[in-house]
């Protein structure tokens, strides 16, 4: 692998890689510690959803939690919302083993159609709160259900312009360089630096899978 080359003496060279791999180290943790750090904020944001549920349903104050005044909402459009939060991130899964082993066509397939699929599970979800069978503060399952899934399709909306920024950003990584070891440093940091990023979306898009069945099971199945 050729090494960076700066102008000047062979020391200045030398201090200009040692640079260079220091700041991609530092590159690369900050996609593993930023995940993490999401992951904790993220348990707090919903955590809060969650107690609101059982402290309501538990409370059920004046049985406002769920009276019979209050139609649940339909079981199709929850499954539904669920099932493409899951398999996208299946696929986004999947397709990161893929493209560690080389294959950068199988993510970019995988990634479309995880991205597609991603964005029909936040259109689906507005237009469920749009055609809602009961209103915002009808009783507490309404206003747990109307403050949860807003807060959701936003999180998940974010998540997919994420994705399509690493769809953007494979685009221009030559597929050779996830096969074979590039030829120069910038090259080699910058498929590291992608796949780092690709881990650190992936484990935050699978937290988030998580929690959409969660809440599914609260909302739907309970």
């Amino acid at each position: 692998m050729t090494e960076i080359t700066q102008p000047g003496s062979g020391e200045a060279a030398t201090r200009a890689t040692e640079e260079a791999a220091f700041y991609h180290e530092a590159a690369l943790n900050a996609n593993w510690t930023s995940s993490r750090l999401a992951i904790g904020s993220l348990s707090f944001l919903f955590g809060a959803f969650a107690f609101a549920y059982f402290y309501l349903e538990s409370s059920d104050g004046h049985s406002k939690w769920l009276p019979s005044s209050t139609t649940p909402p339909q079981a199709g459009y929850g499954a539904a919302i669920m099932a493409l939060v899951v398999v996208s991130a299946v696929l986004t899964s999947v397709g990161l083993h893929r493209i560690k082993a080389g294959s950068k066509s199988s993510w970019m397939i995988s990634g479309l159609v995880a991205l597609i699929a991603g964005v029909a599970a936040v259109a689906l979800t507005v237009w469920q709160l749009l055609n809602l069978p009961f209103q915002p503060g009808q009783s507490g399952f309404a206003s747990v259900f109307v403050g949860f899934y807003p807060v959701a399709l936003t999180v998940w909306f974010a998540a997919m312009v994420w994705l399509e920024i690493l769809l953007a950003q494979a685009r221009s990584i030559p597929v050779i360089s996830f096969v074979e070891q590039p030829p120069t440093y910038a090259e080699a940091f910058q498929v590291q630096r992608f796949q780092s990023a690709l881990s650190a979306f992936t484990t935050v898009w699978n937290y988030l899978a998580i929690i959409a069945f969660v809440f599914w099971l609260l909302f739907y199945v309970r």
